[in-house]
């Protein structure tokens, strides 16, 4: 699904002006067949105005202390086909860092999907039905118009529907301590 992304800047007098209307394809990975990630706006320090409107460079996926970041994902249902038996394994992990960077190194490999970040999380779900697993195996489902507030914690997201689940998300970047 593409998104429409309207931007709003000012020009050089100052005066609010539409810098940007265009459709936002959503970032694909062989090695999560379904998902889709639209990396809408985001930014690794405090924004100035009045601006160009111009879209802010970004490093990587997850937003640095003080940075953001806003877009959509969508998660496919849990029953899905998975990754294709000869998926080339190697270059699936090398398209998911070049198109998502920085994410791959929040997930953990022996427990597949769990991650923690070091960010505070706001999303709606739009479409569908995502269920959101704590680290101790907590979970709860969130349906349409249903929020959340992600503090840090370490978690996971399924779909035990049978439609892909669609949710916004702002993830704004914190000072996180491991440990006690």
């Amino acid at each position: 699904m593409d998104v429409r992304r309207v931007v709003t800047g000012h020009n050089a007098g100052g005066k609010a002006v539409f810098v940007g209307d265009e459709q936002v394809a959503p970032v694909t990975l062989a090695l999560l067949p379904g998902s889709e990630f639209h990396q809408l706006w985001g930014a690794d320090s405090t924004r100035t105005f009045p601006d160009d409107g111009s879209r802010p460079n970004v490093g990587t996926y997850f937003p640095s202390v003080g940075g953001f970041r806003f877009g959509f994902f969508t998660i496919p249902p849990d029953g899905g086909a998975g990754a294709p038996a000869d998926l080339d394994f190697e270059a699936a992990l090398a398209e998911f860092e070049q198109k998502l960077p920085g994410m791959a190194e929040h997930l953990e490999p022996a427990e597949p999907g769990m991650h923690t970040t070091a960010t505070i999380d706001y999303g709606v779900v739009l479409s569908g039905q995502a269920t959101l697993e704590l680290d101790d195996g907590a979970k709860v489902a969130l349906n349409v118009g249903d929020t959340y507030i992600q503090n840090g914690t370490r978690h996971r997201w399924s779909n035990t529907g049978d439609a892909p689940a669609v949710l916004a998300i702002a993830l704004i970047g914190a000072d996180h301590q491991h440990g006690g």
